[in-house]
């Protein structure tokens, strides 16, 4: 009989191999590469290919999974959210939401950029599928994580006051809606490439007036918004092209709802020969 102390594999049951390392090991997380995998989804997006875009953020999730990559699996959750809600697939959408909340809990990281931008992105889905209370919830959390930060990126902060006034808008809570729409333009004004966002929340205002006044009452202010809206999407900009195209194909049902049907035309034509040219 032996006298050598026993070791863990003489008494610890192995572990599958699929599952991680045996004899009770704690797994080595293995990262996915967020970057790449961000890449290629705007590689997908630009192209409209949804159903690629899908299988692509799918596959990753599975392998942020079995790798025990948490932050990865927050960050593949918050492209699922917004691409549920571009999809209109309510449930996906809030499955996701749900799952990117419970990790942001199980890593701790309430009060960091990363909550922030979840809480926006969870709420944003919540105003498009019409929960707007929860929407507005949400975005009151992550404003709260924005202002809060010393070296919070300023693009944040636009595009989560814009979304939070539709949701202001939503429920005819008007006086916060441009409230907020002003900040939101007055922050884009200060970031590259902002006209694109700020060209999308003249477009908000338009639509806000009108809802709160209608178009007869308001006719003249709702017109020199469109205007304005206009002389952003033509300013020079450096963006990615797939985003101008997107945002131009966003935009273009605004115009044609006001009248503006040339320049809904001309969006169009400029967003389709984007994705002709990728």
């Amino acid at each position: 009989m032996s006298n050598e102390p026993l070791k863990p594999e003489d008494y610890v049951e192995p572990r599958c191999v699929l599952c991680g390392d045996p004899y009770g090991k704690v797994p080595e997380v293995k990262p996915v590469p967020q970057q790449r995998i961000i890449d290629k989804m705007n590689d997908y997006m630009s192209r409209r290919d949804y159903a690629g875009a899908e299988r692509h953020l799918l596959y990753w999730l599975e392998e942020a999974r079995l790798g025990q990559d948490l932050r990865g699996q927050l960050m593949l959750h918050n492209e699922l959210i917004g691409h549920y809600r571009k999809t209109g697939e309510k449930d996906k959408a809030f499955a996701s939401i749900e799952e990117a909340l419970r990790l942001l809990d199980v890593l701790d990281f309430q009060g960091t950029i990363s909550a922030g931008t979840t809480y926006v992105n969870a709420a944003t889905a919540s105003n498009a599928f019409g929960e707007n209370l929860r929407a507005l919830h949400l975005f009151g959390q992550a404003r709260q994580v924005y202002e809060s930060a010393s070296r919070t990126d300023p693009a944040l902060l636009g595009g989560l006051y814009n979304n939070m006034a539709l949701a202001c808008s939503s429920l005819g809570r008007w006086d916060e809606a441009f409230s907020l729409y002003e900040k939101a333009m007055e922050v884009m004004g200060k970031v590259e490439n902002g006209s694109l966002e700020q060209a999308i929340t003249c477009l908000n205002m338009a639509d806000a007036l009108n809802g709160q006044y209608g178009y007869e009452a308001k006719e003249k202010e709702i017109c020199d918004l469109l205007d304005r809206a206009l002389e952003l999407l033509e300013a020079p900009n450096s963006a990615d092209p797939g985003y101008c195209a997107f945002v131009f194909e966003k935009c273009a049902p605004s115009f044609s709802y006001y009248g503006y049907f040339l320049a809904a035309e001309e969006l169009t034509a400029k967003a389709e020969a984007i994705y002709a040219r990728t």
